[in-house]
């Protein structure tokens, strides 16, 4: 399915200016002036509004355990706030509690996020047990971090 956004004030970095969007899918495949509404199975008119890129929170701290309590927000809440307030992806925090394997650390945070997040997230590895911490999977969660590896 194709996505039209017409008329708006695109909005980067660098510059503003006059264009349209259109998305294919999840991508943007064209940002220029004047594309044809009959490209676009459905068009929206943004006139008058800017149109930015959403923004990416690379340090968060959701569902985690501390001083024994939680974060208040959990994958739903926050994610669903940082989407209200133009945040398209964030990182996370994936903690190694003491005596884990990293691995199991890094699954139980992949579930914690199953199915509730409203936006695109990311994880990294808090390590606070390098002894016998599991580093002979460290090269099966670089390449496929959703992947269980099995167990040694």
């Amino acid at each position: 399915m194709t996505t039209l956004i017409q008329n708006g004030t695109v909005v980067t970095s660098e510059t503003t200016f006059p264009a349209d969007i259109l998305i294919d899918g999840e991508r943007i495949r064209e940002i220029a002036p004047g594309i044809p509404a009959a490209t676009a199975d459905r068009v929206i008119d943004a006139s008058g509004m800017p149109l930015l890129p959403g923004g990416i929170d690379v340090h968060t701290h959701l569902d985690m355990p501390f001083g024994g309590t939680t974060s208040s927000d959990d994958f739903e809440t926050g994610t669903r706030a940082a989407a209200f307030g133009g945040t398209t992806t964030l990182i996370d925090f994936a903690i190694q509690a003491r005596g884990m394997k990293m691995r199991d650390a890094l699954d139980i945070w992949w579930k914690k996020a199953e199915n509730r997040a409203s936006i695109d997230y990311g994880l990294h590895m808090i390590v606070t047990d390098l002894y016998e911490a599991g580093l002979e999977h460290m090269d099966a969660m670089a390449a496929n971090p959703k992947h269980r590896s099995p167990q040694k």
